[in-house]
């Protein structure tokens, strides 16, 4: 009897990690931030991976962590990569596509704590005395990827920093 219910309760955990797994092989994340700013401004605090630093979530979550930025800043081909938590978080992000003060393209390659390759896009729209900005962010997982990623709560997580990047952006930008 006891077997029957461990079998059971393990079938259970694992229908229910394969139903959210099945969720989490795509992710997208929209966030949207008003700013008090001009266009200018807030395109080039993204567009310039040197300005990274200024309204990073993850930098605020670890200050030490070590970055640099290979390539021309703020044209398609530069690079922001980075290296923290004792060297438990490696990756850089590079621009893929750019518009002047329109639209700016991301296309990341983490290789730890995990390997993925997420993407993020910005678009500005200059309203009057503010600016629009909206971030979109996309990752595809494998299944296996995505039953961890489920246990974690790692789309929670993501939420949250993606959220808290924007606001810092927001901040950095009005100063």
């Amino acid at each position: 009897m006891i077997v029957i219910i461990v079998i059971a309760v393990v079938l259970v955990f694992l229908g229910i990690g394969s139903y959210n797994a099945s969720k989490l092989q795509e992710i997208h994340i929209q966030k949207t931030v008003t700013v008090n700013a001009d266009v200018e401004t807030v395109y080039n605090n993204v567009a310039y991976l040197s300005n990274f630093p200024k309204w990073s979530p993850f930098l605020e979550a670890d200050p030490t962590q070590k970055t640099e930025v290979k390539g021309t800043d703020g044209q398609i081909g530069a690079q922001y990569h980075w290296v923290g938590n004792k060297g438990k978080d490696v990756g850089y992000q590079e621009i893929t596509r750019i518009e002047a003060n329109k639209y700016v393209k991301m296309e990341c390659d983490i290789q730890k704590p995990f390997k993925a390759q997420p993407t993020f896009e910005y678009t500005f729209e200059q309203n009057n005395e503010t600016v629009t900005v909206t971030q979109d962010f996309n990752l595809k997982s494998g299944f296996v990827d995505a039953f961890f990623m489920g246990l974690f709560g790692a789309k929670k997580e993501m939420d949250k920093v993606n959220a808290r990047g924007m606001e810092l952006l927001k901040k950095v930008s009005e100063e």
